[in-house]
């Protein structure tokens, strides 16, 4: 059973928030959660929620996420508990939220900028804006059997 995205989302915001583990402005919170799929892609075979990521300017964003912060949030807005919209993340399953802590653990010590970085110079975003301009507007879908195989092959 596929998880919803904003559950997801949620759960990284509740962690890195009422941990006081650091700060988490949008831009992260969207890599944050980009490497939360192409993990458990690469672990399991299949996606973890419900959404594909598109290959932004800045990198991997959920459009679902963006769509729910839109209106009240740009770029480098921080995240906050109160910005986190039901408490639908409670009830995720042990084993997911597992993943999700471990993720984190190696991920949220980075800047919003060096995940940025970090996703720029990896196969998935940069098949998927093949044609584009650094600075061109792209909403290609990152391909989530690729995401899986280049993930994996990181494992070995």
């Amino acid at each position: 059973i596929m998880e919803k995205t904003l559950a997801i989302s949620n759960y990284i915001i509740f962690r890195i928030k009422a941990e006081g583990t650091g700060l988490l402005n949008f831009l992260k919170l969207q890599k944050l959660l980009y490497y939360t799929q192409a993990w458990f892609l690469a672990f399991n075979g299949d996606k973890l929620f419900d959404s594909d990521f598109q290959a932004w300017i800045h990198g991997p964003v959920s459009r679902v996420l963006f769509n729910a912060y839109k209106d009240e949030k740009s770029m480098y807005s921080e995240m906050e508990l109160s910005d986190i919209k039901s408490n639908d993340y409670k009830s995720l399953p042990d084993q997911i939220k597992l993943h999700v802590d471990q993720i984190l653990e190696s991920y949220a010590v980075f800047t919003s900028t060096e995940l940025e970085k970090m996703t720029h110079d990896e196969e998935p975003w940069i098949t998927a804006r093949k044609g584009f301009t650094p600075y061109e507007r792209c909403e290609n879908i990152i391909d989530n059997n690729l995401m899986r195989d280049y993930y994996a092959a990181r494992l070995k």
